[in-house]
């Protein structure tokens, strides 16, 4: 089983930007696909990237053009670079690893889980 660990979240203005971290270990980083869910209170936790061991990557509309989902196989880390963020996209950012080579959009597919970290963006 892989262990994740987020990092990077916090307190920006709306139009600002922000990069999350997730290192993960105890597993072969590359046999993974990787994805950012998040979840507002009181909402479900919904799918915003996913990427391939290729760096092959999908988006929710909500994010598209605005925020960038990459990973560095060598170190075990996958980012997403946040930009023109706005109030909506407060919530908690979960990092998700599955041991495939396909993309899922759906929580429930993934097996392993970061303890998330704090996104909130002020108007």
């Amino acid at each position: 089983q892989v262990q994740l660990v987020e990092s990077g979240g916090g307190l920006v203005q709306a139009g600002g930007s922000l990069r999350l971290s997730c290192v993960a270990s105890g597993g072969i980083f590359s046999h993974y696909a990787m994805a950012w869910f998040r979840q507002a209170p009181g909402e479900e936790r919904e799918f915003v990237a996913g990427i391939r061991w290729n760096g092959a990557s999908v988006y929710a509309d909500s994010v598209k053009g605005r925020f960038t989902i990459s990973r560095d196989n060598g170190k075990n880390t996958l980012y997403l670079q946040m930009n023109t963020l706005n109030p909506d996209d407060t919530a908690v950012y979960y990092c998700a690893a599955r041991r495939s080579s396909v993309i899922y959009t759906i929580a429930a597919m993934y097996h392993n889980w970061g303890q998330g970290t704090q996104v909130t963006v002020s108007s």
